[in-house]
Formats: C-alpha cells, sequence, structure tokens
C-alpha cells in the first residue's frame, strides 16, 4: 500500500540503477543458452561418424537441447515469477555446467541426445528469466531498445556457435564444440550475482504446478511424436507421442480456464497483439533455425566445406541481424509492429526461395551468403516487434508468461521447424537413394542391410563407401543428389511456413495507430486488476 492508503501498482521506471551492466549481464546470461543452443549443427557429420548415428539420432541430438527448453521454459518462467527470477537464472547457469561437461564426454549419441535435453532445461530456467527482468527493469522506449539489443546480440551470439564450434573441429574432437560456453557461464553467474536485482516486481499468487506439468507434457509429445514419423518400425510410438500431446493440450486448456491462478492466462493469450505475434515469431525464429540445421549439413555432405568454412559460412547472418536489430526497434516506433514484422517476413521468404532454387551440387559462396544475408535480415527485423508485442500485451506481474512464451517462439519454433524439415530430409533421402538402388544396374546385387545402412543417412552411406571402394564414387555421388533430394523437401515446406505467417500478420495483426489504442487499452485493465487486487489483499500482521 502507499503512504495514502491507495493500492500500489508495481510500474516498472525506464531503466533500473546500473542500467548498463544489469543488461550486459542479461545479455551474457542469455548468450550461454544461445551458444549452447547452436553449437552441435556444425558437428553434426563428426558426431555421425563417431557413432554411426541415423539421422533420426542427429535429429535429436540437433532438437534436444530446443525439445528441453520448449518443453520447460512455461512451467519455469511462472515459478520465477513466483519464487524469484534471479534465484532461477542463476540456478540455471549453474546447472549448464555439468549439462554440457555430459554433452562432451557422451560414450555414445543417447547420452549426448540426454545431455542436450538436460542442457535444454537448464536454459529454461536462465534464459526466460532474461526477458522478463527486462520486462519487469525497463519501461517505454527503453524497454524497446533493451529487447532489440538482447535479440539482436543473442541471436549473433547463437549464430557464432557454429563459426567457433568449427575452427575446434579442427582441431579437436567433436565434444570439445560442448565445451564453448564453460569459460562464459562462469563470467555470467558472476555477473548474475554482482549486478541482477534480486526482486522485481515477482508474483505472490502460488503457481499452478499441474498446468506446468500438463505444458510439459504437450510440448514434449508434439516434438518427440514429429521426430519417430519416420523412423521404420516406431509408428505406433509416434502415433502414441501424439495422442499424449492432445490429450495433454486439451488437459492443459481446461485446467488453464477453471484454475484460480492459471500457469498461462488464457483471457491475456487471446489478445490479438499476443497471439498473432507469438505464432509470428514461432514461425520466424523455427524457420531460421531449421535453415541453419539443414544448411550446416549441406555444406559439408554436399559441398565438402570443412567444419571452419562451414562455420565461417553462417557470419553474413549474424552480421545482417546484429546491424538490423536495432534499427528494427526504431521502426517498430515509427512504423508499428505490423509493418516490421511483414518486411522482415519478405526477406525471410527470399531467402528460402533462394535456397530452393540455387543452392545445388556446385553452388559458389555468393550463392550460399546471399540466402544467409536475407536469414539474417529477416530474423534481425521480425525477432523484435515480436517480443515487443508479447511483452507489450501483458501485466508486469505476467512478465514471466510474456518472456516464456518469447522463448516458445524461438525454442518451440526452432524444434518443430528442426523436426519438421529433419523428417522431410529423412524422407526425401531415403526416397531418392531407393530410387537410385532401384535404377542401377547392380541393384540386385545389393542386401538388404547394406541399402538399410544406405538409406539411413549421409554418414551412413559414407561409411558403406569406405567399406567398398570399388563403388565409392557411385555411392557418394547418390548420397548428394539424394541430399539435395531431401533437403529441397524441407526448404518448400519452410517457404510455406513463412507465406502462411506473413498472410496471418496481414490479415490478423492491426495496424499501428490500432495496436497502440489496444495495447493502451490493455495497460487500463492491467492496472485496475491489480488494483483491485492489492485492495483486496489482506493486510496487517499474519498476512
Amino acid at each position: 500500500m502507499s503512504k495514502n492508503g491507495a493500492p500500489r501498482i508495481d510500474v516498472p521506471r525506464e531503466a533500473p540503477a546500473r542500467a548498463p551492466l544489469v543488461l550486459a549481464s542479461l545479455i551474457i546470461v542469455a548468450a550461454v543458452a544461445n551458444l549452447n543452443l547452436s553449437v552441435a549443427n556444425v558437428a553434426l557429420p563428426a558426431i555421425g561418424k563417431a557413432f554411426d548415428s541415423s539421422q533420426t539420432a542427429l535429429n535429436m541430438v540437433a532438437v534436444g537441447y530446443s525439445l528441453g527448453l520448449a518443453a520447460s521454459v512455461l512451467y519455469l518462467g511462472a515459478v520465477g515469477d513466483r519464487h524469484g527470477r534471479k534465484l532461477l537464472l542463476v540456478l540455471g547457469i549453474a546447472l549448464s555446467i555439468p549439462a554440457c561437461l555430459l554433452a562432451a564426454y557422451a560414450p555414445n549419441d543417447t547420452v549426448l541426445v540426454l545431455a542436450r535435453i538436460l542442457g535444454g532445461v537448464s536454459a529454461g530456467m536462465a534464459y526466460p528469466t532474461t526477458l522478463a527482468l527486462i520486462t519487469a527493469l525497463w519501461a517505454g522506449p527503453g524497454r524497446t531498445k533493451s529487447i532489440a539489443l538482447w535479440s539482436a546480440l543473442g541471436g549473433g551470439i547463437s549464430m557464432l556457435g557454429p563459426v567457433i564450434a568449427g575452427a575446434l573441429l579442427q582441431h579437436f574432437y567433436w565434444g570439445s564444440v560442448f565445451l564453448v560456453t564453460l569459460p562464459l557461464a562462469a563470467v555470467a553467474l558472476v555477473m548474475a550475482l554482482l549486478f541482477i536485482p534480486a526482486h522485481a516486481n515477482e508474483s505472490a499468487e502460488p503457481v499452478d504446478n499441474l498446468g506446468g506439468i500438463l505444458s510439459v507434457l504437450l510440448i514434449a509429445g508434439l516434438v518427440l511424436g514429429i521426430n519417430f514419423a519416420v523412423v521404420p518400425n516406431q509408428g505406433a510410438l509416434a502415433v502414441g507421442l501424439v495422442v499424449v500431446a492432445l490429450a495433454a493440450g486439451v488437459a492443459f486448456i481446461w485446467r488453464q480456464r477453471r484454475a484460480p491462478n492459471p500457469l498461462y492466462d488464457l483471457h491475456i493469450a487471446g489478445r490479438r497483439t499476443f497471439w498473432v505475434a507469438a505464432c509470428a515469431g514461432i514461425i520466424v525464429f523455427g524457420s531460421m533455425m531449421g535453415s541453419a540445421f539443414i544448411s550446416m549439413q549441406y555444406l559439408q555432405n554436399v559441398l565438402e566445406y570443412d567444419a571452419v568454412e562451414a562455420g565461417a559460412a553462417i557470419l553474413p547472418l549474424v552480421v545482417m541481424m546484429v546491424l538490423v536489430a536495432p534499427r528494427s526497434a526504431k521502426l517498430v516506433e515509427t512504423h508499428g509492429a505490423r509493418t516490421t514484422l511483414l518486411i522482415g517476413y519478405l526477406s525471410l521468404f527470399l531467402a528460402f526461395a533462394w535456397m530452393l532454387l540455387f543452392w545445388d551440387e556446385d553452388s559458389s559462396y555468393w550463392q550460399i551468403g546471399l540466402a544467409y544475408v536475407f536469414i539474417g535480415i529477416g530474423a534481425g527485423l521480425a525477432g523484435t516487434p515480436a517480443s515487443h508485442s508479447l511483452t507489450g500485451s501483458v501485466p508486469v506481474r505476467r512478465a514471466g508468461m510474456a518472456s516464456g512464451t518469447a522463448d516458445l517462439q524461438r525454442d518451440l519454433g526452432g524444434a518443430i521447424m528442426q523436426s519438421v524439415m529433419g523428417v522431410l530430409l529423412i524422407a526425401g533421402y531415403a526416397s531418392a537413394f531407393s530410387a537410385a538402388i532401384a535404377a542401377s544396374p547392380e541393384s540386385k546385387e545389393v542386401s538388404d542391410q547394406v541399402r538399410s545402412e544406405l538409406t539411413k543417412s549421409f554418414a551412413s552411406a559414407g561409411q558403406v563407401a569406405q567399406q567398398h571402394p570399388e563403388y565409392a564414387h557411385q555411392i557418394v555421388a547418390a548420397a548428394r543428389q539424394s541430399f539435395l533430394h531431401g533437403d529441397d523437401w524441407a526448404y518448400t515446406v519452410g517457404l510455406g511456413a513463412v507465406a502462411l505467417g506473413a498472410l496471418l500478420i496481414f490479415f490478423k495483426y492491426p495496424h499501428r495507430d490500432a495496436e497502440r489504442e489496444l495495447l493502451r487499452r490493455y495497460y487500463t485493465e492491467d492496472s485496475a486488476a491489480s488494483a483491485t487486487s492489492a485492495s483486496e489483499r489482506p493486510t496487517g500482521p499474519g498476512a
């Protein structure tokens, strides 16, 4: 209560004390999660050779981190809102250290996948808390600028992962890529303890634990179901996982409509500036991560780039994303989120169309780099308004919900798009290689076991080529053509997803003036609700 007895409404200041140090600390914490997310992609061919992994196993190595983060982020965001955002952030950074060590020294790809999921859960503690704290500590244009820096630097650092990993793979074994973040995690831990405020507009409501468990089952079941959809003899498992996801989704909605303290406020989620921005962000970040996942394998498998060259190839994406995102914040302020999102989506559409039409077996680097430029511009432009619209649509006490959704944009989007594009890569590759075998004059001499190995993955086909040097040239050539067939399937779906997202924004997201009016109305409603809640809260001893 205020001194005059009126209920106090917590509103974030324009900026906290020691704002540059606080923001730097939050960005470095986010950097730990972002680097861990992206370092695996460039190492996938090396991991495949080390463990003779199937393409499905490699998909799970790539997706595991996003899966752990996406499945836990809503639940852990609510826990942070209630029990302390700084505490959860520090615990997440601390847990990332053993997760990295387990991944680096995994004895097989199964343990590696589990380590990646554990790393994702640690990021689920730390990463959403960074955006929640920005929402709680900054207001107005200061918040927009802070989100732009957080988005640009976080995304840029994420895309630096393949560059660093590629350099390491030239001199060390595949597990070294998972040790990259250990020094950064130590710095992040110290800065978090020293500079990040302990409490900022946190909620006093109890956590909806049942809703949290249902959200984990929903997301985990969906992502795993997609990944096992094309695995031979795993159809029943895939169907079972999808059924679990659907049942959990229905139960989650039922629970959130009836819970006195819902984990995910469906009334707020139904706001146009919230749900359209959430869907838009899922497609933006999912497309970016899905394209990086496929393209890192394309560069090494088809174009025969080494690990350093493949990692460095993505630098145009990093540069453009870092340069464009701060300008995206200005564009949001002057023209609104809708216009900024649509321009970003146009650039992403051009990127996927370019990859589909011009990435083949003898593409030159300018053809590769231009696609990455388009992706960097698109993600840099669209990332800021997607996150800004979410945080602007919720009351500060629900910052964890907004930040959790912002993370779901990236991590659920990444998990789904990597899974879908990976599944299509598997299906297209296997289909094309099977057709190549059938068309070969020596097809009758190919045993079922060899046929299975050839169609399992590019790495597995390479192993067969080494065992049969007299057919090595034909096997490698067929594997490259089959990979190109599969990645065309993947890029086509990416192109379609971007087109659907652009249509959703065009028809459903409000224009600038209507958006500002809606955000003002939401703020008034939330302020009134906070005042009512504060006046009804018990006061005095024992309250």
